[in-house]
């Protein structure tokens, strides 16, 4: 697996699913055993690489948000603000 094959599959996730946790993305790529694509973060936690996210967020710009403080992404609404992150 790669950066961009994991950024399909969690298009896909969120697609099935409607939102995507980032723990569940870090979950997948440490059973797939794919630990090139993650990192560890300041906290001393896991989580997804920067070309994982880079490659997701080519894929998904326009139509998908990050909420912050229960770190998941959702598909973009009206009530959305412009940019990346919205508020829940």
């Amino acid at each position: 697996m790669n950066a961009e094959s994991m950024a399909v599959w969690m298009l896909s996730t969120l697609e099935k699913d409607g939102c995507l946790y980032q723990d569940d993305a870090v979950d997948h790529l440490v059973r797939s055993k794919c630990n090139s694509l993650l990192r560890e973060n300041s906290d001393g936690n896991l989580a997804l690489s920067t070309s994982v996210l880079n490659a997701f967020k080519k894929i998904t710009l326009t139509n998908v948000v990050w909420v912050k403080p229960d770190r998941y992404w959702r598909f973009r609404v009206k009530e959305d603000e412009d940019g990346r992150e919205a508020r829940g």
